[in-house]
């Protein structure tokens, strides 16, 4: 089992290597024949040049950790509230009729628009930032936790009751542990949108963070930096979703099909 196990690591690492320089070489050979596009890109060599000499920089991992420490706070704010509202919302149907047309109303509006209104509202800009990281994952956590609430199969239910479960025990044992891959994947979903807000966030009113970096490198017309930039938002927000993945195939051992 184990030995089989590491032959499936190994091939799924082998395979993303061949990705990545499938891309880097597709993109280098596309810079270097001026191909629509892709020519006007600074090509990869230039790049990987670059990033050796940023990454010895303390100011490059400072960006790091600015945009690291928003993304934390602001997430885990959302599943501390998410999680347990999308559970009362799918236990009790009162919980769920007062609240659910307020969020279907809110939850269209991009986490953007509520920029300024954020800045107003909070009194420091790094409380701003967080509020607009929070809201970029509560809603869909709270979705996500509702809609696997409500899949779980009643006959479940049912057989416990007659057997005389308590509802404590029904919630615990049951309708938790059905819901639980649901709650991850809206974990999952929620980390690339946060990724997505902070950049923005830190574009408008951020004075440092992966975000602020690229956007003053296109102010400065430091083009390789702006790839260098953007790399770095790809391969945090890749470290954690797929940290959220490890987690959830821990909580939730059952659902491993491959």
């Amino acid at each position: 089992m184990k030995r089989s196990q590491q032959t499936v690591f190994s091939k799924t690492v082998y395979r993303g290597f061949i990705s990545i320089a499938l891309l880097v070489t597709l993109w280098e050979t596309g810079r270097r024949l001026n191909v629509p596009m892709l020519g006007t890109i600074p090509a990869p060599s230039e790049v990987l040049g670059l990033l050796a000499k940023m990454i010895l920089k303390a100011e490059f991992w400072e960006n790091w950790i600015s945009s690291f420490r928003r993304v934390f706070f602001g997430f885990m704010a959302a599943q501390i509230v998410g999680i347990p509202l999308g559970l009362a919302m799918a236990a009790n149907r009162v919980t769920h009729d007062v609240t659910f047309p307020m969020l279907e109303i809110m939850r269209p509006i991009p986490p953007l628009a509520w920029v300024p209104t954020a800045i107003i509202f909070w009194p420091t800009t790094e409380l701003s930032i967080a509020f607009v990281i929070f809201l970029g994952a509560f809603f869909t956590v709270v979705i996500n936790v509702l809609d696997g609430a409500k899949s779980v199969d009643v006959r479940y239910v049912r057989a416990a009751l007659s057997l005389g479960s308590r509802p404590r025990d029904i919630f615990f044992r049951i309708v938790l542990p059905a819901t639980l891959p649901s709650i991850f994947t809206g974990m999952a979903v929620g980390m690339g949108i946060t990724w997505e807000v902070v950049v923005a966030a830190e574009m408008i009113a951020g004075k440092a963070g992966l975000g602020y970096l690229t956007w003053s490198s296109y102010v400065g017309g430091d083009y390789p930096q702006i790839v260098v930039g953007m790399i770095s938002i790809g391969v945090a927000g890749y470290l954690c979703s797929s940290l959220i993945r490890f987690a959830g195939k821990w909580a939730a051992p059952w659902q491993r099909l491959f």
